[in-house]
């Protein structure tokens, strides 16, 4: 038997350190001050975070991950970072949407319900007394493709059924252990979203409509006007920090704003977790973009 280097050695401590789901699902979770329906059906709802005091209050648009698949997860998986972000003295508006596992998701209904709930926040964000000049969007994950997707919707190219979405008030986005670029994490979710679901997010190809990412992969559509940074665990197996260095290339190369931030020790369940170096580096960022 050959023993382990001592790389090795310290890589496997590091692992059983990480956080787990039961970890952050084990901690105490709160509820939001308000639900706010953006259409007739039942995941198409936000629950709004609101701070004390008059405001008008920052806003985070925020949008959760679990693989597209609403079996995986649903908007709830974020009340912990939406209540320490509240207790911040920060709104949230944290959006459901359907999942590729549910009637009308995928292509295109995926797509239409962010759009949508996005959408009510500027419609409807002074009901709740939300400053909807101060926007930063984050999305975790499978949420870090579609709030990426929401900063540069305008660029979805003409003829496209996603097309005529206006640009969106957002001072960033932070792209939290997210998968951007639906070709390079392809590989990634192949492995680690339990199932194989491009076709359901993307469509197929068709006569007309070849090439099914050029108007869902946030790569395709850039340069944004939003700047975007992607914040990565060092540990995240899940979402490596590789993609993270891959889509902030991207953006950057097409003219866009853009900035990658490790977080050293960190995995995928830190970044949403509270008391965490992974959430206070993202808090101070979106703070930093709300002054």
């Amino acid at each position: 038997m050959v023993a382990p280097t001592p790389e090795a050695t310290e890589t496997a401590a590091q692992s059983d350190t990480l956080m787990s789901w039961a970890d952050l699902l084990a901690m105490e979770r709160a509820e939001p001050q308000a639900v706010h329906a953006y259409g007739e059906l039942e995941q198409q709802v936000i629950d709004i975070w609101l701070p004390e005091g008059e405001g008008p209050h920052p806003v985070v648009l925020m949008v959760h991950g679990g693989c597209w698949q609403k079996a995986i997860a649903n908007r709830t998986l974020m009340n912990y970072m939406a209540e320490a972000l509240r207790q911040r003295g920060l709104a949230v508006w944290n959006i459901e949407y359907r999942g590729v596992d549910e009637a009308g998701g995928g292509y295109p209904g995926t797509f239409q319900d962010v759009s949508a709930a996005a959408d009510a926040l500027i419609a409807s964000g002074a009901d709740y007394n939300l400053d909807t000049s101060r926007i930063v969007g984050l999305g975790h994950s499978a949420g870090g493709h579609l709030v990426t997707w929401l900063a540069a919707r305008e660029n979805v190219p003409d003829g496209s059924v996603l097309a005529g979405g206006e640009p969106l008030p957002m001072r960033a986005v932070i792209n939290s252990g997210g998968l951007a670029d639906l070709e390079a994490s392809a590989p990634v979710t192949l492995e680690t979203c339990l199932a194989n679901i491009q076709d359901q997010l993307t469509g197929t190809s068709t006569d007309g409509r070849e090439d099914v990412f050029a108007d869902t992969s946030s790569a395709r559509l850039q340069p944004s006007s939003v700047p975007q940074i992607s914040v990565n665990g060092a540990m995240d197996h899940i979402a490596p920090p590789a993609l993270g260095i891959g889509y902030t290339d991207v953006v950057s190369q097409d003219g866009g704003e853009a900035q990658f931030v490790e977080v050293q020790g960190a995995g995928h369940v830190e970044l949403i977790a509270p008391g965490t170096e992974a959430f206070d580096v993202q808090a101070e960022l979106i703070e930093r973009y709300l002054k």
